[in-house]
């Protein structure tokens, strides 16, 4: 799946939950630290948007990097950060709200 650079892909939750559990892809949270301590999706990595440098991600190690947050907006902001710095834009549309509403699991 090649990403065009400069469109933000939006990814449904089934979408998103069937990449992490086969290791296509790698779920970054933009939210901060309290919100994923109440709640998050297991697997994904904690980088806050409020300190975002796309210099700083993590190496994916082959996965392409998913960014998603509680409802959509701060994730699609990581993305187009992330396309800046020429790292595809993938988001989890609708964030963790999408992901509950879909039936899937969370860790608390």
């Amino acid at each position: 799946m090649m990403a065009d650079l400069h469109v933000l892909e939006n990814l449904d939750p089934a979408t998103v939950a069937e990449g992490v559990a086969d290791g296509r892809f790698l779920l970054v949270d933009v939210r901060e630290p309290s919100e994923y301590d109440t709640e998050h999706i297991e697997g994904a990595l904690l980088f806050p948007l409020s300190t975002f440098d796309p210099a700083s991600l993590p190496d994916p190690e082959g996965r392409a990097i998913v960014f998603q947050c509680a409802a959509g907006g701060r994730s699609a902001r990581a993305a187009e950060a992330a396309m800046a710095a020429g790292i595809p834009g993938r988001h989890l549309a609708g964030g963790l709200a999408a992901w509950k509403r879909a039936g899937l699991p969370t860790t608390r």
